[in-house]
């Protein structure tokens, strides 16, 4: 399946620019264009929320104008008409992503979830997932299916309720999983690492056919 959202944001990620190499990742632009999706913001505290230059945002911005996904104004930055049809694609597969509590399956001080709509049957092992994380700075990562109205984990678990009951109510209440969803745990030392890793593991899945 092809996904107009990931080419378009892999290429504004990847563009590469006369002088240095600007320092941020897709995973900025995602993180950039959810922020904007709720409210103008200005160049210096999306800076500050991203955690990374005014340089790099100033960039950022740039790319994101250039292809119409976004407008300035006084009040600050915004998704354009096209960059808020982009928005819901992009939400209509990654439907939910959010900090969970420790559990049974986390690792580290900070945790993020993220639900993957209708895409259990890309998953294998959880291992490409897992390593997709891992790169972007992440602990772990554990990869949950929901099939068969139940949650498993691929090679660990046939009923997650049963063998780690707290990791499966927060899911089960905060993400509200259907038949065919993927759900990706992270942990990582810092919590934009574990939403990165989130990201990255999840972004995983849209490169399998």
């Amino acid at each position: 399946m092809s996904y107009a959202f990931k080419q378009i944001l892999e290429k504004i990620a990847g563009e590469r620019a006369p002088g240095p190499s600007p320092t941020f990742s897709l995973f900025h632009v995602l993180n950039a264009i959810e922020i904007m999706a709720k409210k103008p913001i200005g160049r210096g505290m999306l800076a500050e929320n991203l955690k990374v230059g005014e340089g790099a945002v100033r960039t950022l911005i740039s790319r994101l104008q250039k292809a119409g996904l976004v407008a300035t104004s006084k009040a600050g930055c915004i998704l354009t008409k096209k960059g808020l049809s982009l928005w819901k694609e992009y939400k209509a597969i990654f439907k939910e992503k959010i900090e969970i509590e420790k559990n049974e399956l986390t690792l580290a001080e900070y945790n993020f979830a993220i639900l993957v709509k209708n895409h259990a049957h890309k998953v294998e092992s959880g291992m490409e997932q897992r390593d997709a994380a891992v790169m972007v700075g992440a602990k772990s990562a554990t990869t949950l299916l929901f099939k068969e109205k139940r949650l498993i984990i691929p090679s660990v678990s046939n009923n997650v309720a049963e063998d780690f009951p707290k990791a499966a109510s927060q899911i089960l209440k905060l993400l509200k999983p259907e038949e065919n969803d993927v759900v990706i745990i992270v942990s990582a030392n810092s919590p934009e690492k574990a939403q990165y890793g989130a990201l990255a593991a999840a972004w995983a899945l849209l490169s399998k056919h």
